[in-house]
């Protein structure tokens, strides 16, 4: 039975507490992604596009290197906001520091909208069809993931800690048998029901994150799972201790890299 899952209004807040940690320990999206956002969705020189959930700028920075322009980058911690503000300078960039349901942005506007491991804490009906509305006709929506975990290999680490990690899960981890990234099925029927999109595409990419115990409790220190517990700081101190002694300071996590696109509808 899946624990309860983490109220998403905590996504709002939960990853602002040190900005620049987060952004040193959080991994970065393979380059296939941004090819296939090249090559099939049109991201060019003064590419038009959105952002939701832009945290500390992982996806934003490598949007702006591909020629996005104007980009508009959406993100509801004013922490996070702030540091994008301030580590990505030029005026293709700007950032909104607001929830995207409150955030005001001209309609049929963008040829591109972009969502990085954010989209799980957000109303999935809802911020569609607000997407759909903000799009251009022609143009594209992705959203994309780097999942903790692969369900098809074996993952000594999380078998280790599971047990000191057991507690409300993110949205992120899906209503069903499947992590929200990976639940292909629901994504695609959330796109249908829209009535906006077409040419609707999920690829993934399993691959191996490999991490000494320091950047081991430098990533969960940015799990919202972690960082909603009253005993963060003991949590964190024991998953230090296993990488060093269970592990002999090797931590090898499986990943998935899961993207979704679709075009709007001509």
């Amino acid at each position: 039975m899946k624990e309860p899952s983490i109220d998403r209004s905590f996504g709002r807040q939960a990853f602002g507490i040190d900005p620049g940690g987060y952004h040193a320990a959080r991994p970065a999206y393979p380059d296939w992604v941004f090819e296939i956002l090249c090559e099939r969705c049109c991201l060019a020189h003064n590419t038009a596009t959105f952002e939701i959930g832009a945290g500390t700028g992982t996806a934003t920075r490598r949007l702006l290197e591909l020629g996005a322009n104007p980009l508009v980058a959406v993100e509801p911690d004013g922490r996070l906001a702030t540091f994008l503000r301030e580590t990505v300078r030029g005026e293709a960039l700007t950032v909104i520091s607001s929830p995207f349901e409150d955030a005001v942005l001209h309609e049929a506007s963008f040829d591109l909208g972009v969502s990085a491991t954010a989209f799980h804490w957000l109303n999935e009906d809802l911020t569609l069809t607000k997407v759909a509305k903000l799009l251009r006709s022609g143009g594209w929506w992705a959203m994309v993931w780097n999942v903790f975990g692969d369900p098809n290999r074996c993952d000594p680490f999380h078998e280790a800690t599971k047990m000191l990690l057991d507690g409300p899960s993110s949205p992120s981890a899906g209503a069903g048998h499947l992590p929200f990234a990976l639940d292909a099925e629901a994504r695609f029927a959330a796109l249908e029901r829209t009535r906006a999109f077409d040419a609707v595409e999920h690829r993934t990419s399993a691959w191996s994150l490999v991490l000494d115990p320091n950047q081991t409790v430098a990533l969960y220190a940015t799990y919202s799972n972690i960082n909603i517990r009253q005993d963060r700081d003991p949590v964190l101190a024991e998953l230090d201790r296993i990488a060093r002694e269970e592990f002999h300071g090797c931590v090898i996590r499986n990943m998935i890299t899961s993207l979704y696109v679709a075009r709007h509808r001509f």
